[in-house]
């Protein structure tokens, strides 16, 4: 397997495993407000409706297709340099899921296999029979969930900064306590409490962009959308057990300082997904795809590339 042209190093590992030395200069494409359709766009957004539920998506480029999934409390606007530095590569689709960004909010339950089946609803409207699935943090349960009932329609799967396991009982309390900040004291109380723990702390000192873009993404979030999150991502199934299953094409990404799904979370599915690509970004804490966007893009267009 090709080893990433002038960006990282390949480390001797099993499974073949590379690490970003050194990531490329940041881009800088974020101009965030404080509404909540402030987020620059740029692919233009469209609509779908899929199973009663407006959602909304970005669809740009040509080539194979990639699903991007956001994770939590953020929306498709977290993926702003993946659609420019990659849609000239790949056909790269970003969606909100229900009760994020533009989607509607419903105020009714819903759970990781739901958003999976939105994900396929969407690739449906869009005529697309395979896909590479990409998940981020809470959007990586969601790849799971659509591996689980749509296993037919994966062409690969990206694994960015999450985890294979079901939350602990503490965990689950924790989203508990989080739910109660949210209704308590809204979406701005939970992204102040969340962002330290999202960017090194570099980011957070010195890069004013970056943390104004996470923050704004954050705030623009529904409490009904971010109580939906954390209920269905504590409620979500173990998925240790479903690795060995996985026989397409996977890249698992993770930041070197994500503490959050640690570095160690992301060795593990490497090692039990056959054949897995394990990719470390330094620089990174656990929201890689934003703090070091062109190392994280690296990665992905080359993994693309060995999809024939």
């Amino acid at each position: 397997m090709p080893r990433p042209s002038g960006q990282g190093t390949a480390m001797h590992a099993s499974p073949l495993h590379y690490r970003f030395d050194n990531p490329i200069p940041k881009l800088t494409l974020y101009t965030v407000r404080t509404s909540r359709t402030s987020i620059h766009e740029e692919a233009p957004m469209a609509t779908a409706t899929i199973n009663g539920i407006e959602i909304a998506y970005t669809d740009q480029g040509s080539g194979t297709p990639i699903v991007f999934i956001h994770g939590f409390p953020l929306s498709r606007a977290m993926w702003q340099n993946q659609v420019a530095g990659l849609s000239g590569q790949a056909r790269v689709i970003t969606i909100d899921l229900r009760g994020h960004g533009e989607s509607q909010a419903p105020l009714w339950f819903a759970t990781v296999d739901i958003y999976a089946d939105e994900v396929a609803g969407l690739l449906d409207h869009l005529g697309i029979d395979k896909a590479v699935i990409a998940g981020f943090s809470m959007g990586g349960y969601v790849a799971f969930a659509f591996w689980r009932r749509h296993q037919a329609r994966v062409r690969a799967l990206i694994l960015a900064d999450t985890r294979p396991q079901a939350d602990s009982a503490e965990a689950r309390q924790g989203r508990f306590n989080t739910a109660q900040n949210a209704h308590a004291n809204g979406a701005a109380a939970v992204a102040t409490a969340m962002l330290p723990r999202l960017l090194t702390q570099p980011s957070l000192d010195g890069n004013p962009s970056l943390v104004a873009a996470a923050k704004g993404i954050m705030e623009s979030a529904p409490v009904t959308g971010i109580a939906t999150d954390l209920m269905s991502m504590a409620e979500r199934p173990d998925s240790v057990g479903l690795l060995p299953s996985i026989n397409v094409p996977t890249l698992v990404i993770v930041g070197e300082a994500d503490a959050l799904t640690p570095p160690a979370d992301s060795q593990l599915m490497a090692e039990k997904v056959p054949g897995a690509r394990l990719v470390t970004i330094p620089g990174a804490a656990h929201l890689s795809p934003m703090e070091q966007p062109a190392a994280f893009n690296q990665a992905v267009a080359d993994f693309l590339s060995t999809l024939s």
